[in-house]
């Protein structure tokens, strides 16, 4: 097994679940201690079983700011830096135009975009010189997707977090890139729709892929760690997309 990460530290923000969950999984097969955070007791400690010895479950709201405060005090605590962070809890429902309202803007806006921000922000502190910051944009933010436009607009808006952050960090040789998923077979993309339609929307969303399927969170993990190592060293500000073609053709 590949070891390129070894005696980093990294943060994985929405880590129990999907692409969170795939990610840290690989960081820490390649020598990362990880730490993850995520809302639910219960899938943090299923993770933490998966992943093994190398991981840490940090239960914490993104959106919320005192916790974040205290994931980076344990972090700060136990191990005393930051070499990686994965900025990747999100999520999104469907509301067309004309039934967006207040509640559903805030919750979306709060966790990517304002949640992103201050995530961010918090890590510097202990975020190492040279570190690797990877955030979870997507192919939305770049196509029109009917009923999901307060989701889109809020990952276009993490599109250009990677590129204004990248110079705002240059001069601490930290990098900062978006990774783009298209549809990937995950509980968040399934919970967009009812249970029966589940399979219909991944169907729908399969055709669209030059690749004919969906992708699956492992494809997307082995990205990050990539974006993470020291293979990705001339990479920064930049858009890698995991879609299959999806947004390219």
């Amino acid at each position: 097994m590949n070891k390129q990460l070894n005696g980093k530290i990294a943060l994985v923000t929405g880590g129990s679940t999907g692409i969170g969950f795939a990610a840290a999984q690989e960081l820490a097969a390649q020598g990362a201690r990880v730490f993850i955070t995520g809302r639910r007791q219960a899938e943090l400690d299923a993770a933490v079983e998966a992943i093994g010895p190398a991981a840490t479950a940090i239960r914490a709201d993104a959106s919320v700011l005192s916790d974040l405060d205290a994931v980076y005090a344990q972090i700060a605590s136990s191990a005393g830096k930051l070499d990686i962070l994965f900025a990747n809890a999100g999520g999104g429902d469907l509301l067309p135009l004309g039934a967006i309202t207040e509640e559903h803007f805030d919750r979306i806006f709060g966790t990517n975009v304002r949640g992103v921000l201050f995530t961010v922000q918090k890590a510097l502190p202990l975020l190492t010189d040279g570190a690797s910051i990877i955030l979870t944009s997507s192919t939305t933010s770049v196509q029109g997707t009917a009923s999901f436009s307060v989701y889109s607009a809020s990952k276009a808006a993490v599109r250009n977090f990677a590129r204004s952050w990248a110079l705002d960090l240059k001069d601490r040789g930290i990098r900062v890139n978006a990774v783009s998923p298209g549809p990937i077979r995950t509980p968040g993309l399934g919970g967009i729709v009812p249970d029966e339609a589940r399979q219909g929307l991944f169907d729908a969303l399969a055709s669209q892929v030059p690749l004919g399927r969906l992708g699956e969170p492992q494809e997307i993990g082995s990205v990050v760690a990539f974006l993470a190592s020291d293979a990705a060293s001339f990479i920064n500000g930049a858009e890698l997309f995991v879609d299959g073609g999806m947004a390219q053709v």
